[in-house]
């Protein structure tokens, strides 16, 4: 028996595809047909890859998405208006991190530019202005048959689409339309139902990406408290689940981090905090971040926690946010920790997070990218070794 090895989802986009979303994004003009037979050909040339890696579970590495991993939706839902925000009223820009480092957040902006790439895109205030209706159906489609066609292609036998979670849809969002932010968000997920339904009746697996899900704390907490943030994380769970009514448990995968950002990240909830509430989402397999310093400790958190029957743990033993590479045996170590704490049967290998925050928004360079799968692949082969 082997480990399987997966990741979760994002990865670098090639050069020639980010200049044609760079037009989509400025509004310029470009070759719509050599734009699409780019974007088909990027796919294959990325799962190609991974497969040849050894990645057992690929992604198409979110290359049909012209925005970033969440905003992207703002291309495929109806009734949203894009905004520019008010100077000094990014409403990425807050946080009880950043206020505890201000100036460490200042400088880290001044290099990075402003957080949250949504403002790549020149708008990065997106306000509900009319019903929301899924309308993309011609880009899932295209980003389905562009996958399918690489994993035959590639010879794997099986793949992920990672979409965005309904709490982490248009994060930070504001709602002129419907009665409340409650009724808005239930719009969102019966709108998104659409495209989790269509990967599924593709035959792929769903995955899943909520960092809105943790993420929330740290804008919540203080001045609310803990049991308030748990309240909202309660109905955002129930009204996903509700999206997800009818798909299947086991072809569905969720992933929850403490956002990707490479900060001091001191303000993050407890996983022990959350972890029963991860366990509601009707899912087969959880992918939770685990290899920064901040949350590599909370492997001890399932000594405690029961591991629903027929379900995986696919913990991130790879950090996305570092460009030192881990070591294989140190991959293994952390493999071996969780195993001995769930069974390694209940076991993948994944990643933190994505190493692509949006089309030009990377944490390390491509070649370290792949070093990085290169060491998970090898350490889940000795952790297998060492388990099996």
């Amino acid at each position: 028996m082997q480990i399987p090895v997966t990741h979760v989802g994002s990865l670098i986009r090639p050069p020639a595809l980010q200049q044609f979303i760079r037009a989509r994004q400025r509004r310029e003009p470009y070759d719509e047909a050599a734009y699409q037979k780019c974007l088909a050909e990027s796919v294959c040339g990325i799962v190609e890859k991974q497969i040849e890696v050894g990645v057992d579970i690929p992604s198409d590495g979110e290359f049909g998405k012209s925005i970033s991993w969440s905003q992207y939706a703002l291309e495929r839902l109806s009734g949203f208006e894009r905004r520019t925000a008010p100077a000094g009223a990014n409403p990425f820009a807050r946080g009880a991190d950043r206020a505890r480092f201000p100036e460490f957040y200042a400088e880290m902006d001044a290099a990075e530019g402003a957080p949250a790439t949504a403002a790549s895109a020149g708008a990065p205030l997106a306000v509900c202005v009319g019903p929301i209706r899924y309308t993309g159906q011609a880009e899932i489609e295209r980003d389905i048959a562009n996958f399918r066609a690489a994993l035959k292609a590639a010879g794997a036998r099986q793949g992920f689409l990672p979409v965005a979670a309904p709490a982490s849809v248009i994060p930070d969002r504001k709602n002129e339309h419907y009665q409340s932010d409650e009724e808005c968000l239930h719009a969102i997920a019966q709108a998104m139902r659409i495209e989790y339904r269509a990967i599924i009746d593709a035959g792929l697996y769903l995955q899943l990406d909520d960092a809105r899900f943790a993420v929330t704390y740290d804008r919540m907490v203080p001045p609310a408290s803990l049991a308030d943030y748990r309240r909202w994380v309660e109905l955002h769970v129930e009204v996903l689940n509700a999206a997800l009514d009818g798909i299947p448990e086991e072809r569905v995968r969720y992933h929850v981090c403490w956002g990707s950002w490479p900060g001091p990240h001191t303000t993050d909830v407890p996983l022990r905090d959350v972890v029963d509430l991860i366990l509601r989402v009707k899912a087969g397999a959880y992918l939770i971040e685990g290899a920064n310093p901040r949350h590599e400790h909370e492997w001890r958190v399932w000594e405690n926690v029961r591991l629903p029957k027929g379900r995986k743990l696919v913990p991130g033993v790879i950090s996305h946010a570092t460009n030192i590479v881990e070591h294989p045996e140190l991959v293994a170590e952390r493999l071996a920790r969780y195993a001995g704490v769930v069974g390694a049967e209940n076991l993948m290998a994944g990643t933190d997070c994505g190493f692509a925050q949006g089309p030009f928004h990377r944490r390390v360079h491509p070649s370290i990218m792949w070093a990085k799968l290169d060491a998970l692949v090898a350490g889940a082969r000795l952790a297998s070794a060492q388990l099996f």
